[in-house]
């Protein structure tokens, strides 16, 4: 299983071989370093911590976690059934991904701030006549059974701020040496902003294959 965490840095263009301009994003990605090793028998489940980015000064607990590794900004963990070649210590950086390799990304959506029901969960709204006046307001938010309004009912209220995964990213371009990774598409959260990569095992091709057909004489 191939993870890393990066830094979300800008959108940008890129141009494929055959010309075809792809809106990509461009991630500042590891290298990170495995700082624990989860089990089943210990831990009750399989997951792998690394650390991400430096930090000068950390809190006691924090400083005994970590005195076999370094410090680190960030700590992220990631879930995986194959421990084979991982031990603590160990740097990993993005060399084993690949162009045309499918990923998930999971960072923390932007603040919207206070919206109403129709931009927070795409409400269709009221009829704009027959006597409405407030076409975007929520409608009715309970019955006479059970008597009060029901937990989670979808109403206006802060928008963003929570975490939101994005699947099947396509990997356009690499550049190991700079540590950068260009995404197809719209990566989760604002600039600066850390994302967590994870591979889907998928890979496919940029652009499809385009069979020539001879022509046949006559």
């Amino acid at each position: 299983m191939k993870f890393t965490v990066a830094k979300k840095l800008n959108m940008t263009s890129h141009f494929l071989p055959s010309g075809t301009i792809v809106p990509v994003t461009v991630l500042r990605a590891g290298p990170v370093v495995v700082t624990q090793i989860k089990t089943t028998d210990k831990d009750k489940y399989q997951a792998v911590q690394v650390g991400f980015g430096a930090k000068k000064k950390v809190n006691k607990a924090m400083a005994g976690h970590l005195k076999n590794t370094g410090k680190f900004a960030v700590l992220k963990e990631f879930r995986t059934k194959d421990l084979n070649g991982i031990e603590v210590g160990k740097k990993i950086d993005i060399s084993d991904f690949q162009i045309g390799e499918f990923v998930s990304v999971t960072g923390i959506m932007k603040g919207r701030g206070f919206a109403g029901p129709v931009k927070r969960h795409g409400f269709a709204g009221m009829p704009a006549s027959h006597g409405h006046d407030k076409p975007r307001a929520v409608g009715s938010i309970g019955q006479r059974f059970p008597q009060h309004t029901r937990k989670g009912l979808r109403m206006a209220g802060r928008m963003g701020g929570v975490g939101v995964t994005v699947k099947n990213l396509q990997i356009v371009d690499i550049d190991p040496k700079r540590g950068l990774i260009a995404l197809k598409g719209a990566v989760p959260g604002h600039r600066n902003g850390l994302v967590s990569v994870v591979s889907t095992g998928k890979v496919k091709d940029l652009e499809p294959k385009q069979d020539v057909k001879k022509d046949k004489k006559k």
